[in-house]
């Protein structure tokens, strides 16, 4: 993680550093050319140049000085970064008044004749220059720690979500598994034997199947709906005759992907509250359609609902399916409730759905 953070932040150095001088270079290339120089001179150019070649391997020194006093206190950090920009300015101007010097002619007698006399216009202009690519470097800088905090507060809500999720799928399992063992023991109470360990077999394919769903990843609605019908199927051995069930899903609706185990606490309350409390067949329905990128679900029992039985909205299950669709989809799901001529309906809606490919 340190080397690669030390990559980038050479790599960055060395950008700012190569675009600034390049820039440099560029606004006075064409005084090199017609003011010192003929157009033909291109060897004094070529070597004009080099003094650009220097300039950046300076630059990137003075990017040295920056990284190694990044926890420095500001304002000493302040003083040691333009004390180096000062001496990159005054070392850069030394070379470019003598380098001509150290080319041409014997380099023994050269050292002799070096000038070591410096413009303090020279040494100001390379200073503003050496002084920009340190700002450069800053700002770079705090553009890379602004991404990497922002990666890291992404991530840091990701897995927050991801474990609202998960908690919110574990909550429905003791909830489900306390109201199925329940009646598994209430069919042994009345010597429903063969009932009880018909819907024990059911019951275990059952958790065999959604325990392979990942409690945070999402499943196409048609998956979903098979494991609504094995649930359903579990409570038809307790119900028997008094339960009906239809389920209609569009082809296009059942491509479309939902957290896992969404639709069952929804098809658990029809079964609490519509099936339980009556001696008379109940009929649940799910259906789920798509229209343009929205998908309705909508599950419901057609028995009339006995007075404070149930209050419409209220319950574990649709407060947990209320919130795994907040923590999943946001504003663009939500779950209502109605109760109209006895009939209780529950109804998610989610917009700007994808579909499996």
């Amino acid at each position: 993680m340190q080397s690669a953070k030390r990559d980038a932040q050479w790599s960055d150095a060395i950008f700012v550093t190569a675009a600034l001088w390049l820039f440099v270079m560029l606004m006075f290339l064409p005084v090199l050319i017609f003011d010192r120089y003929s157009v033909s001179d291109w060897p004094s150019i070529l070597l004009d140049s080099a003094t650009f070649l220097f300039s950046f391997l300076l630059g990137l020194a003075t990017f040295a000085f920056f990284r190694a006093t990044v926890d420095w206190p500001n304002s000493f950090r302040l003083v040691v970064l333009a004390t180096a920009a000062f001496g990159a300015a005054v070392v850069q101007t030394v070379f470019d008044n003598n380098y001509m010097v150290w080319i041409s002619g014997n380099i023994l007698t050269s050292w002799q004749s070096v000038k070591f006399t410096a413009s303090y216009e020279k040494i100001f202009r390379y200073l503003l220059v050496f002084a920009v690519n340190v700002a450069l470097f800053q700002v770079a800088a705090t553009r890379r720690g602004a991404q990497r905090s922002e990666r890291q507060l992404t991530d840091a809500r990701t897995a927050a979500q991801q474990a609202q999720l998960q908690a919110l799928r574990y909550q429905l399992n003791p909830h489900f598994l306390f109201n199925t063992l329940n009646s598994i023991s209430s069919l042994i109470v009345t010597r429903r034997n063969h009932d009880a360990e018909e819907m024990t077999s059911k019951l275990s394919n059952f958790l065999r199947s959604s325990l392979t769903y990942d409690p945070t990843g999402l499943v196409p609605l048609d998956d979903e709906l098979a494991l609504i019908e094995e649930y359903l199927a579990i409570e038809g051995v307790r119900f028997a005759e008094r339960l009906n069930v239809e389920i209609d899903c569009d082809a296009a609706a059942g491509s479309v992907l939902i957290p896992s185990f969404l639709v069952q606490p929804l098809a658990e309350n029809a079964i609490k509250h519509g099936v339980a409390p009556s001696r008379e067949p109940v009929t649940i329905g799910i259906r789920a359609d798509l229209q343009d990128d929205r998908l309705s679900i909508v599950v419901e029992n057609g028995k009339p609902q006995v007075e404070g039985h149930i209050s419409v909205g209220a319950g574990v299950g649709l407060a947990n399916v209320r919130q795994r669709l907040a923590a999943v989809f946001g504003d663009a799901a939500s779950l209502t409730t109605e109760l109209n001529d006895g009939v209780f309906r529950a109804i998610i809606s989610i917009s700007g759905v994808k579909q499996t490919s």
